[in-house]
């Protein structure tokens, strides 16, 4: 059965382009359905934007602990196949978004298309930002702090707590200029992949076209605003357990401070990577030429 995204995109593209493939939707027509989506999403009241938000935070959340368990203990192998492994699993979490149903700011960064089209005014695009972000916010903290109750990090003789605090450590040492560039080249792909999913008109195809994009952003060590707030806060957490039960490891840039200007810094070029390079490109391509009045 169509989404009502894929009808209403349907019909307007009916008649602009002929489906060559009945069984996706091509490039002008995925277009169109951002653009739909865009304009619905932002008409949604304020409490279904932060629930869908956080489900969206504590989705990611899931998929980023994936990969905290998957990558313990992967030392052994090649770099490059350790982090293809943790890049596959935490796919997961976009295709939950994407199939079970949430609202993911870096992926909402695509609504830039329906306001380049004045089919939403920049205050709706905004407040829509805002909301799911702070939805996002609240996922992935929660989502950490339930993780961090289940004393998870306990597990293989505290390897995954380490594992852990490794991986949150490392983000909280990037400098700005190299945090900054590795977040718009994070949601270049992520928004790639929310583009893609457009196409596919059956869940299969929806999570095909996900795990490519978001394997590879994961394996290029690219920085995803949202994830770092489940990785961070969980790193956080982990500090005083750390302390205690493994001695005192090296986790000096692991601070609240640090891990604010991580957030901060992968947020603005997160959304400049997916709205810039990935929704006003496509716009620019398929839809500035279009009669407004269609």
């Amino acid at each position: 059965m169509k989404t009502e995204i894929e009808e209403m995109a349907g019909k307007s593209a009916n008649r602009q382009v002929s489906p060559v493939n009945v069984s996706l939707l091509m490039p002008p027509e995925i277009a169109l359905a951002c653009e739909t989506a865009g304009k619905m999403k932002a008409g949604k009241d304020v409490l279904t934007l932060i629930l869908l938000g956080i489900l969206a935070g504590a989705f990611i959340a899931f998929g980023a602990n994936f990969m905290t368990i998957v990558t313990t203990g992967a030392s052994e192998l090649p770099w490059g196949v350790s982090r293809l492994l943790g890049g596959l699993v935490f796919s997961v979490g976009l295709i939950m978004i994407v199939v079970a149903g949430a609202e993911l700011f870096t992926g909402d960064t695509l609504m830039v298309i329906a306001y380049a089209s004045k089919r939403i005014g920049i205050s709706k695009l905004l407040r829509a930002w805002a909301l799911i972000y702070i939805g996002n916010i609240i996922g992935g903290a929660a989502t950490a702090m339930l993780v961090f109750m289940s004393h998870q990090h306990g597990f293989h003789d505290g390897e995954v707590g380490k594992n852990a605090l490794r991986i949150a450590s490392l983000k909280a040492s990037y400098d700005s200029g190299q945090l900054f560039y590795l977040s718009i080249l994070c949601n270049v792909l992520v928004c790639l992949a929310v583009w893609m999913s457009f196409a596919a008109r059956d869940v299969a195809g929806k999570v095909l076209v996900i795990i490519p994009p978001i394997t590879a952003f994961v394996a290029a060590g690219f920085e995803h605003s949202i994830a770092n707030i489940y990785f961070l806060s969980y790193g956080l957490l982990l500090k005083n357990w750390a302390l205690i039960e493994i001695g005192s490891p090296t986790l000096v840039m692991l601070t609240p401070t640090n891990a604010a200007h991580n957030i901060l810094l992968s947020t603005i070029g997160n959304l400049i990577g997916g709205s810039l390079m990935v929704g006003v490109v496509y716009w620019l391509v398929y839809l500035r030429m279009r009669d407004p009045k269609l």
